[in-house]
């Protein structure tokens, strides 16, 4: 292991463009953090329009991963949930290289888990748990069974993280292990939808109900960050004039269905605003 952290020490050490190198060691049987890779090296460099080129190769005998992305990227996989490992790898990996404490910074914010970055998390979750809530009632009342019990599945997963995500923690890759000592409650909701004798139907029907009640009550928490956006100023906000806040820009979130959601459970006020003097035509616009 020495040897291959010295390779890369003094592979890199002297790229001016290169402003972190982070290596994780994976020495489990099943190593899926490194996607069955003996070592993940990340390579953050300087330059933003930097391809994420990914190579692999074996040196010492071991079996290796490189992968390189920017500095704005990297952050935006934070952010963004992209690539779930991200947060594994900057916290458990080791920093060989480290241009004004980049990576040792980012660490420390995680680690912290700033109210910003919570807020974007819980409306990224929250927003991924509606769209596969919506789906799955949508598909149970077409007598789709299984699509709506793989949707409800999905969404199931996203409320966990929602609930990780409440109490402080960063959601790992095994989220039920997680969850099972946070919230039994809702580790027991999807014992009872993956292996109760119960008919698929009636399962699927009995998490979408425990969901209509439970996570639907988090709707004012989860979309804190679009709601204090929409108090920000007293005019309504157009639809892309809230995608592109800088808040929100880099997330992945069905901001139609939010917004529908949010006029529908009054949290939020929907304005028809005529855009000739005819009112021919009118755009919807949003405000708290």
């Amino acid at each position: 292991m020495d040897q291959v952290q010295s390779f890369l020490l003094n592979r890199y050490k002297d790229h001016k463009d290169i402003i972190s190198l982070i290596a994780y060691h994976n020495t489990t049987p099943f190593p899926s953090h490194t996607d069955v890779y003996d070592f993940l090296v990340v390579v953050v460099a300087e330059p933003e329009d930097i391809n994420r080129s990914l190579f692999h190769y074996i040196k010492e005998g071991y079996r290796i991963q490189e992968r390189w992305i920017s500095a704005k990227d990297l952050e935006l996989w934070l952010f963004n949930g992209e690539n779930r490992n991200i947060i594994f790898w900057i916290l458990q990996g080791e920093i060989l290289m480290d241009r004004g404490i980049y990576l040792e910074s980012l660490r420390h914010r995680l680690l912290e888990f700033p109210d910003l970055l919570k807020e974007q998390k819980l409306l990224m979750e929250f927003s991924l748990f509606l769209s596969k809530f919506v789906q799955s009632k949508e598909y149970l009342a077409e007598a789709h069974y299984l699509d709506a019990y793989s949707n409800i599945l999905e969404g199931l997963h996203h409320w966990a993280r929602i609930v990780i995500i409440e109490e402080g923690h960063h959601p790992e890759l095994t989220v039920w292990r997680q969850v099972r000592l946070i919230n039994p409650g809702v580790y027991k909701l999807y014992e009872e939808l993956t292996l109760s004798s119960e008919t698929l139907r009636q399962r699927v029907e009995l998490v979408i109900l425990a969901c209509e009640f439970s996570v639907m009550s988090k709707m004012k928490s989860c979309c804190k960050l679009l709601l204090r956006i929409l108090e920000d100023r007293q005019a309504p906000w157009r639809i892309d004039e809230i995608q592109s806040h800088t808040d929100l820009q880099h997330l992945r979130i069905n901001i139609s269905l939010l917004l529908n959601r949010l006029v529908n459970k009054s949290l939020i006020r929907e304005v028809a605003v005529s855009l000739d003097d005819a009112f021919s035509e009118l755009e919807l616009r949003y405000t708290s």
